[in-house]
């Protein structure tokens, strides 16, 4: 399903460290980035850069390709909301300890002038005077620092927020598929595991896996750019005819992902079969030389998260519905049911022809 093999019953994450040590890489968190997007295929040409270094590829190749492909330094990113963040709550610490000494003080002059009133060597003129002029000053200086307190807790705040929604939006970015602009694998696999969270909302949840047909033969035959154009376009026509509140992803290269939650106004099947009938029915030509790249039809299979125990038996058994139709002559939709198990042998070049 997606640009590079997988092998049945092996773990994402055990593979891609594999290849890392195989590559005598050391496992940091951009590299692992790195690989992982290469491994799920959802950007050929970053898979094919990564593969042209071969087998003895360096740090510094390595973080090269990330600048290009990924536009950012997430570690960058990062350490610097960090920073800022701790310097924020720096200051809001001082502001909090200046509050305190600033009550603490003015705690004295009150008990200062409590003792002068108290006092019986002053005359009662001499003690209403003096303890105005002193509560009035203290009391003064107290509400304007604490005003200039309030003011600068305001600013920190301030700038709080804004590295909150710094981290949002790189967070939606980092979430976010670039050529088909939906949600990409890291934040399929989010959603997926999410759904387990709250067990009391699997008997109307669903997962559906949808996989463009023949697609390996599109772009051996017209080229990548050509293949991510038409991708895009598929895309838009999952999105477009999956109810406004599903989950849409791109789950790696031609796979793409569509999560239900709670209830929709129609059948599951039925909403897979608008999607599937809407593409075939798409044009995909070229206006410009007029070459038809079409039909462009998918294969879809489903299942939905009821009596399932975890996100992976949730999509191991929509993957083997998508197998079956597959294995039925593709362009149809399968739901999956128990007996698909005993006929379940797969074969990976399925989904390469």
């Amino acid at each position: 399903m997606t640009s590079t093999p997988k092998t049945p019953g092996v773990d994402i994450a055990a593979q891609i460290t594999f290849a890392m040590r195989s590559m005598g890489l050391p496992p940091l968190p951009r590299n692992y980035a790195l690989f992982y997007e290469a491994y799920i295929g959802s950007n050929p040409a970053l898979t094919r850069k990564l593969a042209a270094l071969g087998s003895q590829a360096t740090q510094a190749e390595l973080d090269v390709i990330a600048e290009e492909f990924f536009g950012h330094n997430s570690n960058r990113i990062i350490e610097n909301a960090h920073s800022r963040m701790v310097s924020e709550l720096d200051s809001l610490v001082r502001l909090l300890k200046q509050e305190q000494s600033s009550l603490e003080t003015y705690n004295k002059l009150l008990d200062e002038t409590s003792a002068r009133i108290n006092a019986k060597s002053s005359s009662s003129v001499d003690l209403l005077r003096n303890a105005i002029q002193i509560l009035t000053l203290a009391t003064g200086d107290t509400m304007a620092r604490g005003e200039k307190t309030a003011e600068s807790f305001n600013q920190r705040s301030q700038e709080m927020e804004a590295v909150r929604r710094e981290l949002d939006e790189y967070k939606r970015i980092a979430n976010t598929d670039s050529l088909t602009r939906l949600a990409n694998r890291r934040a399929f696999d989010e959603k997926l595991a999410g759904l387990f969270s709250f067990p009391t909302n699997l008997a109307k949840a669903a997962l559906i896996l949808i996989d463009v047909d023949h697609f390996k033969r599109v772009n051996d035959t017209y080229g990548h750019p050509v293949g991510d154009k038409i991708l895009a376009t598929v895309a838009g026509v999952i999105r477009a005819n999956a109810p406004r509140e599903a989950f849409v992803a791109r789950a790696g290269g031609e796979e793409f992902a569509v999560i239900l939650e709670g209830s929709i106004d129609e059948d599951i099947h039925t909403m897979c079969e608008r999607i599937r009938v809407n593409l075939e029915g798409t044009p995909f030509r070229n206006s410009r030389t007029g070459i038809n790249y079409g039909p462009i039809t998918a294969s879809i299979g489903y299942s939905t998260a009821a009596n399932c125990e975890d996100s992976s038996e949730l999509y191991s058994r929509s993957d083997i519905a998508l197998y079956c139709a597959k294995n039925a002559g593709r362009n149809c939709t399968r739901e999956f049911e128990s007996g698909m198990r005993k006929d379940f042998n797969k074969n990976w070049l399925i989904y390469k022809s």
